[in-house]
């Protein structure tokens, strides 16, 4: 059974930081591209940032600079440090796990972060 269990979320004022987790299991961890994508209230779904088997890194240009991704295949765990956070970050973060190219996607349960002003 696959499981990706994301924590980490919360309430923090503006300028603050958060790191978010998504530990994985059931899954050849690492053979798959993790993903964090965001979904703020009213609005889409939307890739934050992306890290491969290779450790290659890819980010929403609202966030470049600001937050990191990154993976430890050992623990089966994948992160989104987020620092510098506004308020237009809040929203539900989701981890998304999907390999290529022969398939196999999944997705957390999500995990709310908050960015007062």
């Amino acid at each position: 059974q696959v499981q990706l269990v994301e924590s980490g979320g919360g309430l923090v004022q503006a300028g603050g930081s958060l790191r978010l987790s998504c530990a994985a299991s059931g899954i050849a961890f690492s053979l798959y591209t993790m993903n964090w994508y965001r979904q703020a209230p009213g609005k889409q779904r939307e890739l934050v940032a992306s890290i491969s088997p290779t450790r290659s890194t890819n980010y929403a240009d609202s966030v470049k600079g600001r937050f990191t991704i990154s993976r430890d295949n050992a623990k089966n765990t994948a992160y989104l440090q987020m620092n510098s956070l506004k308020p237009e970050d809040t929203a539900v973060y989701y981890c998304y796990a999907i390999r290529v190219p022969s398939g196999g996607r999944y997705w957390g349960q999500g995990t709310q972060v908050t960015v007062s002003s």
